[in-house]
């Protein structure tokens, strides 16, 4: 078990987890590591990452609820359907073996991040039409993949989200709003299943969910004062590195 010193370098980088996470998705691609490095066990790492996780997106969906960045009609629609695909999901590890995946995944989110980057006025503009049928036809199914791919392997859903959400026509502070605030949801039901485990680590998780809740309260605050320009760039490189993660991994 590692000692009190592992916080003098894991708070920090919490916090940095929980600005980009806000902003763009992705926090997890630092915390875990983070997590395994101090010299958790993989079932530790993964149960109280998710309780950083609770901190740090609950913190970011307050912000941008409470300035109005979250379409409330549409997002409490999609949440049951994305915490149903995350538990099938988790499900379905034991009986594919995710690593087969992660090529495969690691790809397709580059190429979304391509196709975000190059179109230049994609996710710049908020042009959400409502509750449509073609809106509903394309966010409900998309909610419940992109849930299951949570539970099943993870890395980069909420720049799924994201990309999700601007499709549908929100800019990408809107969109970032409604991604964190789905994230909270399914990041919540997994930390009760995990809490059942007995496998977090409160002494570690409790401080650097609370750094990570705090980055998460700037980032937050900087993607709604910067606008959907910033969010833009900062997406671009957190599909970098999470591509990079599951490429390399």
């Amino acid at each position: 078990m590692p000692g009190p010193d592992v916080l003098l370098y894991g708070l920090p980088l919490a916090f940095l987890a929980g600005f980009i996470d806000a902003v763009a998705g992705g926090g997890g691609t630092i915390t875990l590591p983070t997590l395994f490095f101090m010299g958790l066990s993989p079932a530790q790492t993964v149960a109280t990452n998710k309780l950083l996780a609770i901190f740090g997106s609950g913190s970011a969906t307050l912000q941008y609820w409470r300035k109005g960045h979250v379409e409330k009609a549409l997002v409490l629609r999609l949440v049951p359907l994305a915490l149903l695909g995350s538990a099938l999901g988790a499900y379905l590890v034991h009986f594919v073996n995710p690593n087969a995946f992660r090529t495969l995944v690691g790809v397709v989110i580059l190429g979304v991040g391509v196709l975000v980057l190059v179109n230049k006025r994609f996710g710049l503009e908020d042009h959400y039409p409502g509750l449509t049928v073609r809106t509903l036809a394309l966010t409900l199914p998309g909610a419940l993949i992109i849930g299951m791919y949570d539970g099943f392997l993870g890395p980069g859903t909420g720049t799924f989200l994201m990309f999700l959400f601007a499709l549908a026509g929100f800019n990408l502070v809107r969109s970032s709003g409604n991604a964190r605030t789905i994230n909270f949801a399914t990041n919540l039901g997994a930390f009760l299943f995990f809490l059942l485990g007995g496998q977090m680590v409160w002494w570690i998780g409790l401080p650097l969910g609370a750094a990570n809740a705090l980055g998460a309260t700037l980032g937050a605050r900087m993607a709604m004062l910067r606008g959907s320009g910033f969010v833009k760039v900062m997406y671009g490189l957190i599909v970098v590195l999470v591509a990079a993660r599951l490429l390399t991994q």
